[in-house]
């Protein structure tokens, strides 16, 4: 494969080069499958509990260790390995004879299924779940657990996909780059390789001819893999990048253009924890994005109000007189809440979601307003606050006389294409709007954003996509009134001037990249943002987008 250049979805800029490193394979089990006697199957069901034990408990161990979006991961994937349902399923089937690792695998592709089914993240579950299933047979028959081995360089790791285990595991200094067949921008890997600032490319299909030891380049921004590159030529390019991300660390805020446009660069997050974190570790100005759901994922029932202002109230004191935004419950799809009174639907995604969850629910969207209210009454901070899954301008109308009669900034999320297109008949009703890429590409390209096999379609440098985000900005420039992006794109530095020469006013992003994005912006002048917005528009594919990006925004690429 030598003088091969591979090209897949660029999730984590950088340039890297060393030798291939293919992950340990994955625990075999025997062919024949022996039927366990009844005098034995309590201790089987013990020994089976033992093992899913184990490894939650050293995946639990490895997230209070880490920190920030790997540490959530990890403690999630933890939760998983002891999920009721799964292992009631596995011991249901050892009950029946079968062995405890057998069992393991039925349940697991039981579960595999069901979440397929269901789409979105729960899909996106499916990885997380076999990672589990491997480490809890490797456990039962005495094997090593299953991953990433310690390379003997500094490499760069190949596999299908990775588990969230796997990924926060990575020494950054061993590990010099990350590409996988599977996976997307969104993906558990592409968010952890992000947090790590390792370069990642995902969706790579073709990676699969390369043999373990061959001499790779990867360069996470362009979302190419070359095979057997000029050693020489290598080097520079490494070196290059070396200086660009010095010049990334020694970035402070606050961001503008070289020649002086301010931009606002802002932190997604989900509790007063990461927005502390954000203002602590990180120059982002403000929070473009309070994902409010993930507070209640594992609620029984409804938080009440005053439970709900406590949490709210943490985000609001971690920027005192600063810029917030809080997004209503953006439940539904793949993140079902159990007291949103949500039915099975075929196709979640188009579904009840966000704001439509209101119709059914008497009382949660107000609730939630007179908690957030209350919450600014408490800090003295007004927040900005936004529905998510708008799209019709009624709905738009009616969230914004909500959010006015509690003195409280209305806006909405531009997911639906239908508002994007006609952004200026909502403009007359709220007072900002906030660009979620990943779910507008999701519609726009028809294609599950969570998806591995559909990770091309809902790239965000998609021209069809940028095309809705211009026409949304200009809207806003022409009712002179804010847009934001707080999806993945606001992360990607050179998308980001784009976004910045289409007439966006803010960006918003895991804290991790504000250096990123700032120091690219710094770099670059106003009119340079303008030419690769427009070069952007001009292509007839993401690929074409990006070199034609590069090219405008050459003094820093």
């Amino acid at each position: 494969m030598s003088g091969t250049t591979i090209i897949g979805t660029g999730v984590v800029p950088g340039v890297a080069r060393g030798p291939a490193l293919w992950t340990s394979p994955r625990p075999q089990l025997p062919e024949h499958q022996p039927t366990v006697a009844e005098p034995e199957r309590a201790a089987e069901t013990e020994r089976f509990r033992a093992a899913t034990a184990t490894v939650s408990g050293r995946l639990a161990d490895r997230a209070s260790a880490a920190s920030g979006a790997a540490a959530n991961v990890l403690g999630a994937t933890a939760a998983l390995a002891r999920d009721k349902g799964w292992m009631k399923a596995a011991e249901k089937r050892i009950a029946g004879g079968m062995p405890a690792a057998h069992a393991a695998v039925a349940a697991t592709e039981q579960f595999a299924t069901l979440f397929e089914k269901m789409g979105g993240l729960m899909a996106e579950r499916v990885t997380d779940l076999r990672d589990i299933r491997d480490r809890v047979i490797a456990e039962l028959l005495g094997q090593p657990e299953p991953g990433v081995p310690t390379p003997a360089q500094p490499s760069v790791l190949l596999a299908d996909d990775l588990a969230p285990a796997d990924t926060a595991g990575l020494d950054p200094q061993l590990i010099v780059a990350l590409v996988t067949e599977l996976g997307g921008p969104t993906s558990h890997t592409a968010i952890i390789a992000r947090q790590l600032g390792i370069p990642c490319i995902v969706a790579a299909e073709a990676i699969g001819g390369i043999a373990a030891g061959t001499d790779l380049l990867v360069d996470g921004a362009a979302g190419t893999v070359r095979v057997g590159v000029d050693p020489t030529e290598a080097d520079r390019l490494v070196t290059e990048d070396a200086v660009r991300r010095e010049t990334i660390r020694a970035w402070r805020g606050p961001a503008r253009t070289a020649d002086g446009h301010d931009v606002q660069l802002l932190a997604n997050v989900q509790d007063g924890a990461g927005a502390r974190a954000a203002a602590e570790k990180s120059q982002a100005e403000g929070v473009g994005l309070f994902r409010t759901e993930l507070c209640f994922l594992s609620a029984d029932t409804e938080p009440t109000v005053d439970r709900q202002r406590e949490i709210y109230a943490e985000v609001l004191t971690a920027y005192p007189d600063r810029k917030v935004v809080i997004r209503t419950l953006d439940a539904g799809s793949d993140k079902p809440l159990k007291f949103a009174n949500l039915e099975h639907e075929e196709n979640p995604a188009m579904g009840v979601r966000g704001i439509r969850l209101a119709t059914g629910n008497p009382g949660l969207l107000t609730h939630q307003l007179d908690a957030i209210a209350e919450a600014a009454r408490e800090t003295g901070n007004q927040p900005w606050v936004m529905a998510p899954m708008v799209a019709t301008v009624d709905e738009a109308r009616d969230f914004a006389a909500a959010c006015r009669e509690r003195n409280l900034v209305p806006g909405i999320m531009v997911e639906v294409p239908a508002v994007a297109v006609r952004a200026r008949f909502y403009l007359e009703h709220v007072g900002f709007l906030s660009i979620g890429t990943n779910d507008l590409a999701q519609y726009t390209m028809a294609a599950d954003r969570m998806s591995p096999r559909l990770a091309a379609f809902t790239d965000p440098w998609q021209p069809g996509v940028l095309q809705l985000v211009a026409d949304t900005a200009r809207a806003g420039a022409d009712s002179g009134k804010p847009v934001g992006v707080c999806g993945e794109a606001a992360a990607d530095p050179q998308l980001a001037c784009v976004l910045i020469g289409f007439g966006i006013t803010s960006l918003s992003m895991a804290h991790g990249a504000v250096a990123g994005v700032g120091a690219q912006l710094a770099s670059v002048t106003l009119d340079q943002c303008r030419e690769a917005a427009e070069a952007v528009l001009a292509a007839a594919d993401a690929q074409t987008a990006r070199k034609a990006a590069r090219v405008a925004l050459s003094s820093f690429a």
